[in-house]
């Protein structure tokens, strides 16, 4: 029964680390904001962003970055000009403010059941004003004209939109029923154990068995995510943002490894070294003080 309950425990560990990180951690909107704040200055992130930003302005202008007639004029002028804009300090604004709307717009989508069967999309009004208004900090020429249009622009379709909010309500039940099934089911092994000690060994290396394997899943996660990618170009900054989204589960599942093994390594100590040290202590207390020898006698000169 004690093993039974050990092994489940440990299988639950796992499981509810990534619950709690994808109920809590993702969720957090202000937490989300500061971990992709950081990506706005790396190298694959700006190219995929000047990319889109030239591909959309031509787009707009109608002049197709793949089809269009002045594409070999206009293009490369365009492109370079987003490539410019991603080193001003607009683009760090337009960068979080986007991240803000889009984290609060699917996260609005996902904890309301009413607007079942909708797609969510999101008003770039809010993040094109923060923009406008850095510009004219930055003393930009005509930024005071750039034009401030409410629209709709899709982000996710509804039937992801669905499926993601199963999704999130089972993680939701999970972040707090798996850490708590573990914790119970745990104790209840040990205590139900007839060699408590080997118990908490045991208990200690499925622990870090389990953290190891949650890093082993954080990697094949990312290589199956970037793999699935159709633009190979666009990797890298999948890749910074999968990590930068990744890095506070990939830290909890190397502490479970380390407490594991400190848990495993102390009950094993203790098992072999706690005897012996109980021994020579209960040795020492039962011999008592020694006491002093008595001197020798002297004998008496004549």
């Amino acid at each position: 029964m004690s093993a039974v309950l050990l092994l489940l425990a440990c299988l639950l560990v796992p499981f509810g680390a990534l619950a709690s990180w994808a109920a809590h951690g993702l969720t957090d909107t202000g937490r989300y904001v500061r971990t992709m704040a950081p990506l706005a200055a790396d190298p694959g992130v700006r190219r995929a962003v000047a990319d889109a930003v030239g591909d959309g302005v031509l787009r707009e202008a109608g002049r197709s970055a793949d089809t269009g007639p002045l594409r070999g004029a206009v293009g490369p002028f365009v492109h370079d000009a987003a490539r410019s804009f991603t080193r001003t300090e607009a683009y760090r604004t337009a960068w979080d403010a986007a991240n803000r709307a889009v984290h609060d717009a699917v996260l609005r989508a996902l904890r309301d059941d009413t607007t079942r069967g909708a797609p969510v999309t999101v008003d770039p009004a809010p993040v094109i004003t923060r923009v406008k208004q850095q510009l004219s900090e930055d003393h930009v020429p005509f930024a005071h004209r750039i034009p401030v249009t409410h629209t709709r622009i899709p982000v996710l379709p509804a039937e992801d939109v669905d499926r993601l909010r199963k999704g999130y309500h089972v993680l939701d039940t999970a972040a707090f029923g798996l850490p708590l099934a573990a914790a119970v089911l745990a104790v209840a092994g040990i205590l139900v154990a007839v060699r408590r000690r080997h118990a908490v060994t045991a208990l200690g290396l499925g622990t870090a068995l389990g953290g190891a394997l949650l890093v082993l899943a954080v990697a094949i996660g990312r290589r199956l995510t970037l793999a699935d990618l159709p633009d190979a170009l666009h990797r890298p900054a999948a890749g910074a943002v999968y990590d930068a989204l990744t890095a506070t589960l990939r830290t909890v599942s190397w502490l479970l490894c380390l407490l594991g093994l400190a848990v495993a390594a102390g009950a094993w100590l203790t098992g072999r070294y706690g005897p012996r040290l109980a021994a020579r202590r209960s040795a020492r207390v039962s011999a008592g003080p020694v006491a002093d020898a008595p001197p020798e006698p002297t004998r008496a000169r004549a």
